[in-house]
């Protein structure tokens, strides 16, 4: 592996695909759930449609076609592969950016924006809003590489994307995430990563005061709500997966119907949609998404991430221009009182009509218009 920066190609063997198709039909599915909705998970008929249509009518070499063509790329940082998108736009003062996603998602989360954020002015907007994007797997996903040590958490990744971007001879830069990668790029601005030139999340991390408790507004009740329903009823996989992501590891990498039942649910759970997952996003971008952690055999992998960073990363205060982009359906809203307690410079806080925990993937438009305005506000 080098530190020097070069083409990469993913390229999958038939042989992979033809094993994904034999372990689909040899699956042993358990009884069909005795409620007739969601409340004890996938439902059976729906997985099945799912993983039926996986089986017969999907075709990753699109999405294989789209990565490769788009322009990969590798670099080795401590020891570990770190594998990422670099789409330079046509103007050369376009502003760089970088892009994390967060688990259950990948890459493909911002496949929607590239077009619209590198080539501004073929999708309503100007040349003033163009960016050069730098789109990373986070090590454990995707086509990244898999860290042998234990230490890579959330804090160790904000200084390996500031390596990332020297590399790419980035002096100015900025940072947007959901999900993990509103933590790694919180951290990036609580660190004062080298470069960074401000930030942007769709996910706002900060907590509330015992004063915040003791008398609630409307939004601070929405948000301890929130808080107390993802405990009770929505993080079974986070504790799993923050204590024992070796144990899970071994279903989620072995099993495709397992895999997919585990990613599948929190499509349904935490997107903006109309009772199916498949009203939010399309089936194909579903498993193009999980096809980022089956070929790689991720699922271990990418859950040690949760163990790694649970409760070692401080939300600390962030002193570099944030902008945020609350939407309506994120799993844990912050409303904007406790935020202003962790940042010094919020320049931007945008309310959204629509969408949920996977904003570029839901809503595209609205996350482009986003983008546009908070980093205007940052140049």
């Amino acid at each position: 592996m080098s530190e020097a920066v070069e083409p990469f190609a993913y390229r999958v063997p038939q042989e992979a695909l033809d094993d994904l198709h034999a372990r689909i039909d040899m699956a042993r599915w358990p009884e069909r759930e005795v409620v007739d909705d969601w409340t004890q998970g996938v439902p059976l008929a729906a997985l099945q449609e799912l993983v039926r249509y996986w089986r017969h009518e999907y075709d990753w070499r699109k999405c294989e076609n789209w990565l490769n063509g788009l322009g990969l790329y590798t670099t080795t940082i401590d020891g570990v592969a770190i594998r990422f998108l670099h789409v330079r736009s046509k103007h050369e003062g376009a502003s760089p950016l970088i892009m994390t996603h967060g688990w259950p998602g990948s890459i493909l989360e911002f496949r929607g924006v590239i077009d619209a954020l590198t080539d501004p002015e073929a999708h309503g907007g100007t040349a003033a809003d163009a960016f050069h994007l730098v789109i990373p797997c986070l090590p454990g996903f995707g086509l990244s590489g898999k860290p042998e040590r234990h230490g890579w958490g959330v804090e160790k990744i904000a200084r390996a994307w500031g390596v990332l971007m020297a590399r790419l001879g980035y002096a100015q830069w900025f940072a947007q995430g959901g999900d993990w990668g509103a933590i790694v790029t919180s951290q990036i601005g609580q660190q004062a990563v080298e470069g960074c030139a401000g930030i942007h999340v769709n996910m706002p991390i900060a907590r509330p005061l015992p004063e915040d408790m003791a008398n609630p507004s409307p939004a601070e009740l929405k948000a301890l709500g929130a808080l107390k329903y993802y405990q009770d009823w929505d993080s079974g996989y986070s504790k799993e997966q923050s204590t024992r992501p070796q144990t899970i590891g071994y279903s989620l990498v072995d099993s495709p119907v397992g895999l997919a039942g585990w990613i599948y649910e929190k499509m349904w759970a935490w997107t903006d949609n109309d009772g199916m997952p498949e009203s939010a996003l399309s089936r194909d971008a579903m498993l193009d998404n999980i096809m980022l952690y089956w070929l790689p055999a991720a699922g271990a992998s990418s859950a040690r991430l949760y163990w790694e960073s649970f409760g070692s990363a401080e939300a600390g205060d962030i002193a570099m221009p944030v902008a945020v982009s609350a939407f309506p359906k994120e799993v844990l809203p912050t409303p904007r009182k406790w935020m202003e307690r962790r940042c010094a410079k919020i320049v931007h806080w945008g309310e959204m009509a629509k969408g949920g925990h996977f904003a570029a993937w839901e809503q595209p438009a609205a996350f482009v218009g986003e983008l546009r305005t908070a980093f205007a506000l940052m140049r």
